[in-house]
């Protein structure tokens, strides 16, 4: 019986105008499959900056990459679209969660077959990267890879079999003939060598290797042409500007070479590339990394018939066998300038490459390239009985709570170009009362834990550099420790901070240290954390022993082979545990014969410590004594109630129920999230969310302690009534909850994913 034709193919990925190779790729061949199937070709695109982007009509619906409910508002349109297929470009940096884990979401809810193309096959995943593919392998129909040594990296690395896997070319456009000597004419380099480079600029790409080879050139061919051609890349823009096209233009002005190089800083349309291309008589592509599974730009230039010198990654590496072009060591200056000086001296050399490649060229245009991949897409589908999941509805308990958006704008409102201010008057800031070390520091970490989530933005940049500023200015060099309060007119009001604010000082320089990407502020914070590191050995507080045992944890995230760091946090964790043992009975396993304020820490350094240090003692006493304090902050209706305030909780004394503080849940929440890292017992997953949920309303009055409006937070519960000001601990304790509780959700939805 012939197969029926398809009618519907959906397409996730990155998606024009967006710049990058992704959303290019997943653009044309779209087009393509369009115009090989006659099907409804639609597009699933994954943003990567607020409101997305202005898409044609194409374009159907949008996900937020670092949104998971948006995963699953995806799947749920796609499978009432009547889809019979989809397409999905994977690569690990496009979407959310760890290792791009958030589109694993999306993949287990869908009911049509699904056609993965890699665009990175990793032949040393690390165990995230692995687990994230394997998932990605078994709620894939079928798979796509470019190049046959991507096919062997699944078939060996991955164990997957063989006949799940369609090895297609990276398609190129069908590139008319043109006379070369028209379009150097053009371009105003007639009888002048010319090589190119194109695509979007970055580090990785090589480039300054290239410049450094041509004063060598320059010395056979003075009037050689070294075209660059592309925009920088916009997360790269978003990070660090230009610096790195700056750089390198400051590098060609120091090796004399300006009359030789032409920066062409813009994102070219397929049109004007094939000119530049069939107007370069070299196409030169000096990747760094050995791993790049593919490249369009390669495949693009070769298709169109040029003469390639490239570094061995992958897809040169295969496609450019057997003397289809030249490969030369990476990061060898020497080497390019000899190839493209002998390629320059030969011409029958160089134009019997450029014959091979646009003989093989013909078998990538995206004519042939689409027939295969619809030809993918008819086997996905006749396999559909194998792989389809049959429609179920999803309870609540199969996967994780809804979550309130996060809403930055009552932390800008106290947020001034000096610090974050302590407190407000409702939710006014109250300028009375100055700024605090304590407050900038747990608003630093924010920050970062946004950054690390990919929810960064210019703003919350910004926000960072003020907190960091205020830590910076706050910090003793003659003492090495740090004052605490300082009054609106920025006038210190003590000589020495808190021991406390020493610990949370330190804990937000490690966090900075461990996750920030911003090498200027990692750079910093590493300068200060060393100076400030000493002074915490003589603090006498076991909650500033636990913060500054988190700040170390987080330090050694990037450093850990730093003994002098290692050994303070096992100093302290003993500090602890030696305190513990001291005090602690069956009826009482707590540090202290009364538990105060900020107690979930305490077991939470502890936790961390032994997972980090494979202390085991440490990582007893943590968890025996979280799991008590989780008994005694239960109520009788099941709901998170905090010590309260007014008397804490004394040793054979009844708990204060009331004032119940902000930052209580947040401990709890954060404690109960590092307890489930480390056992995977559902029962810290459950603790964490009764936590949390004390902010939603789950609690002694049944009143919201965040403000919906501004994601701000109220100062606390009282006996009667919800203390209505909106300082900065309490809007930071809800805040810095619910992005742990992000982090927990992609956790627990990964974990749902493999266990299918």
């Amino acid at each position: 019986m012939k197969t029926p034709a398809l009618l519907k193919i959906a397409f996730i990925g990155d998606y024009l105008p967006r710049k990058c190779g992704i959303a290019t790729f997943t653009h044309d061949v779209r087009i393509a499959v369009a115009k090989e199937s006659h099907a409804e070709c639609f597009v699933v695109a994954m943003d990567d900056i607020a409101n997305g982007y202005a898409y044609e009509n194409e374009v159907q619906f949008q996900v937020a990459e670092q949104e998971l409910e948006e995963y699953h508002a995806a799947a749920d349109f796609l499978n009432f679209s009547n889809v019979d297929v989809v397409s999905l470009q994977h690569e690990f940096g496009i979407f959310g969660g760890p290792c791009g884990s958030h589109i694993l979401a999306l993949l287990q809810d869908l009911r049509m077959p699904v056609v993965t193309t890699l665009h990175t096959v990793l032949s040393e995943p690390s165990q995230t990267q692995r687990a994230v593919m394997m998932q990605l392998v078994r709620l894939s129909t079928r798979l796509v890879v470019m190049t046959e040594r991507c096919r062997q990296t699944l078939i060996n690395t991955y164990s997957i079999a063989s006949e799940r896997v369609d090895l297609i070319a990276h398609g190129i456009p069908d590139a008319p003939d043109t006379d070369q000597r028209v379009l150097k004419e053009q371009f105003g380099v007639e009888n002048k060598p010319v090589a190119l480079t194109f695509g979007l600029l970055s580090p990785g790409k090589g480039i300054e290797y290239v410049l450094k080879s041509i004063p060598e050139i320059v010395a056979k061919f003075p009037d050689f042409i070294y075209i660059i051609l592309g925009a920088t890349h916009p997360s790269l823009i978003r990070e660090q500007g230009e610096r790195y096209r700056i750089s390198l233009e400051r590098m060609a002005k120091e090796l004399g070479i300006t009359r030789n190089v032409s920066f062409y800083n813009r994102f070219v349309e397929l049109e004007e590339l094939t000119e530049f291309i069939g107007a370069a008589d070299l196409y030169i592509t000096p990747y760094l990394n050995v791993q790049q599974a593919v490249s369009g730009t390669l495949a693009y230039a070769f298709g169109c018939g040029q003469a390639v010198i490239s570094t061995p990654y992958w897809h040169a590496e295969e496609l450019l066998a057997d003397g289809r072009g030249v490969l030369v060591p990476f990061a060898d200056s020497s080497a390019i300038a000899g190839e493209v000086i002998g390629l320059l001296i030969d011409d029958e050399r160089r134009l019997s490459m450029r014959a091979q490649a646009r003989e093989l060229g013909r078998s990538m245009t995206w004519d042939h390239v689409s027939r295969l991949y619809v030809d993918s897409f008819n086997q996905a589908r006749d396999q559909r009985s194998v792989f389809l999941k049959p429609l179920a509805v999803r309870t609540l308990d199969e996967h994780p709570l809804a979550l309130p958006k996060m809403q930055l704008a009552h932390l800008q409102n106290l947020s001034d170009s000096t610090g974050i201010i302590q407190h407000a008057i409702y939710s006014v800031p109250d300028h009375a009362h100055g700024y605090c070390t304590d407050d900038n520091a747990r608003a630093l970490i924010l920050t970062v834990l946004l950054e690390d989530q990919g929810r960064d933005s210019a703003d919350v940049r910004s926000l960072a550099s003020r907190y960091a500023a205020f830590l910076n200015v706050a910090f003793d060099r003659d003492t090495g420790r740090f004052r605490n309060f300082m009054s609106f007119d920025r006038r210190w009001l003590e000589d020495d901070g808190s021991d406390d604010s020493q610990g949370r000082a330190l804990w937000a320089l490690g966090t900075c240290i461990g996750r920030s990407r911003r090498a200027g502020l990692v750079a910093w914070a590493r300068d200060l954390f060393h100076q400030a590191l000493p002074a915490c050995e003589q603090t006498t507080s076991p909650r500033t022993w636990a913060l500054a045992i988190m700040g170390i944890q987080e330090y050694l995230r990037r450093y850990n082979g730093d003994r002098t760091a290692a050994a303070m946090s096992v100093q302290l964790a003993n500090r602890l545990c030696d305190m513990y043992e001291a005090i602690a009975t069956d009826d009482w396993p707590w540090f202290e014969n009364i538990a105060t304020y900020n107690n979930a820490k305490l077991s939470q350094a502890l936790i961390t410590h032994g997972r980090c240090s494979d202390d085991q003692r440490a990582g007893d006493i943590g968890m025996k004594s979280l799991r008590w304090l989780c008994e005694i902050q239960l109520s009788p209706q099941g709901r998170f109630r905090p010590i309260g305030s007014n008397g804490f909780n004394r040793e054979g004394v009844e708990a204060a129920v009331f004032d119940q503080q902000a930052i209580e849940a947040h401990a709890m929440v954060s404690a109960s999230i590092e307890a489930f890292a480390v056992s995977k017992d559902p029962f810290w997953n459950e603790q964490a969310h009764l936590a949390f949920d004390w902010f939603l309303g789950r609690n002694d009055l049944g009143q919201p302690i965040y403000d919906a409006s501004t994601g701000g937070c109220f100062d606390g519960l009282m006996e009667n009534q919800v203390n209505q000001n909106q300082g900065a601990e309490s809007t930071l304790a809800f805040l810095l909850s619910l992005v742990e509780m992000h982090r927990l959700n992609a956790a627990i939805r990964f974990l749902t994913t493999s266990n299918r």
